[in-house]
């Protein structure tokens, strides 16, 4: 029963940790950013890509690791240009470039493989150096096949073909090398047509150098290109551009200040006309008081006059009604005197038919010192002149009869003023 035991806890122990430490030694980890080269007895190599595993037997397999990461080389290089001068005498100039390159292992088996055996065997520090020295001679025999202008061009070739024989050379100089380079791979053919000359140059020079390393080249950017005549050029430049920006600002100074003169000046005359305007509204205004007071002074005395006129008309028609009322209570008055007269001559005409001729001389003669003034008043005034032509004295009688008729008019007037008869009637009935 203990052999039982014994015997499964060692087949137990052999699933949990043999077989997986066996299978673990037959797979491998292949880290992102690496490639593992695993090499067999007969001679054949397998490349593993990672992130993944990649499958070894102990003593049958023979296993190395090496980057695909980029590389990257700075590079420093000083060397002269190509330029000529007039007269076709070489001018060289010295520049001092500043580049950054890229590089990396080739995607084929056969430049991994390559970088492998030539590059990545090599220690680190070798690596670098053996990099930057490649990339180095390369710059410089480009450096040497252009002028300072195309070095310094933007971008282009096109753009930088200010001196006709330099620029021949080294588009001459590039066509050899891009012919000594179309055995590195179809990478190297479609090289965009804006880049920087240098860098064109310096791809194209170092292709074949990379490709024998196993590497490929992936990028190139020009940091800086200095000269003392790029300096000079720089500082010119910067001085023309200063007096430049000095006019600019001479100028827009001085139309600053013909703006300010002239705003002021259409301030000046918007003020003038303001004042102007004022001053004739100021006029306007006062001709419209001096014609407000006029109209006030005639509406005053038309008013005046109105009510001068209003108090006429009621005086008048108080005259009026005053003079009305006189009239209308004299001839009342009148009316009743006369109403009052004839009645009283009326009855004075009825108490003489009544009581006949004596009592007429009977009054005659008692009112006789009342009347008889007034009746030689009244004969010393009277002109009568009688003339009689006949014999029966009518003259003399129409006189007389004048006469009484005289005496019986006063008397009766003096009856009616007195109350005479009429009174005396009444008393005596």
């Amino acid at each position: 029963m203990s052999n039982i035991l014994v015997i499964a806890g060692i087949v137990l122990v052999s699933v949990l940790v043999i077989i997986p430490a066996i299978v673990a030694s037959f797979l491998r980890n292949v880290e992102a950013g690496t490639i593992r080269l695993v090499s067999w007895l007969a001679g054949g190599t397998v490349i593993y890509r990672g992130p993944g595993k990649s499958k070894e037997i102990p003593l049958l397999t023979t296993g190395t690791t090496i980057s695909s990461k980029v590389i990257n080389v700075d590079l420093d290089i000083t060397d002269q240009t190509a330029d000529l001068d007039e007269g076709g005498t070489p001018q060289p100039i010295k520049v001092r470039v500043l580049a950054s390159a890229i590089v990396s292992v080739g995607d084929t088996d056969i430049l991994i493989k390559t970088a492998a055996n030539r590059f990545f065997a090599k220690p680190e520090a070798d690596q670098v150096n053996t990099l930057t020295d490649l990339l180095s001679s390369s710059a410089r025999r480009a450096i040497n096949l252009l002028t300072h202008d195309q070095l310094f061009s933007a971008k282009g070739p096109s753009r930088a073909l200010s001196a006709g024989q330099s620029a021949s050379v080294a588009v001459a100089a590039a066509q050899r090398m891009a012919l000594t380079a179309s055995e590195s791979g179809a990478s190297m053919e479609n090289l965009e047509d804006d880049d920087d000359p240098l860098a064109v140059i310096i791809r194209k020079a170092c292709s074949r150098e990379l490709t024998d390393l196993g590497l490929i080249f992936n990028s190139l950017n020009i940091k800086v290109v200095q000269s003392e005549v790029a300096d000079a050029r720089r500082r010119m430049s910067a001085a023309e551009a200063q007096a430049t920006a000095d006019i600019v600002q001479a100028q827009q100074a001085r139309r600053a200040k013909e703006a300010t003169i002239e705003a002021e000046r259409i301030i000046s005359d918007r003020q003038r006309e303001l004042e102007q305007t004022k001053a004739g509204n100021a006029a306007l205004i006062a001709q419209a008081e001096a014609k407000r007071q006029e109209s006030l002074g005639l509406q005053r005395v038309a008013e005046l006059e109105a009510t001068q006129i209003a108090q006429a008309r009621a005086d008048a028609e108080r005259v009026t009604i005053g003079a009305q009322a006189a009239a209308d209570a004299e001839a009342i008055r009148i009316r009743v005197v006369a109403s009052a007269q004839a009645e009283s001559i009326e009855k004075v005409n009825k108490a003489i038919a009544a009581g006949g001729e004596s009592y007429f001389r009977y009054r005659q003669i008692e009112m006789l010192p009342i009347i008889a003034p007034q009746i030689a008043a009244a004969l010393a005034e009277a002109r009568m002149i009688t003339v009689s032509g006949n014999e029966d004295g009518g003259a003399a009688n129409q006189t007389t009869n004048q006469i009484s008729s005289v005496i019986q008019t006063i008397l009766a007037a003096q009856l009616v003023t007195k109350g005479g008869m009429l009174g005396n009637s009444d008393d005596k009935k």
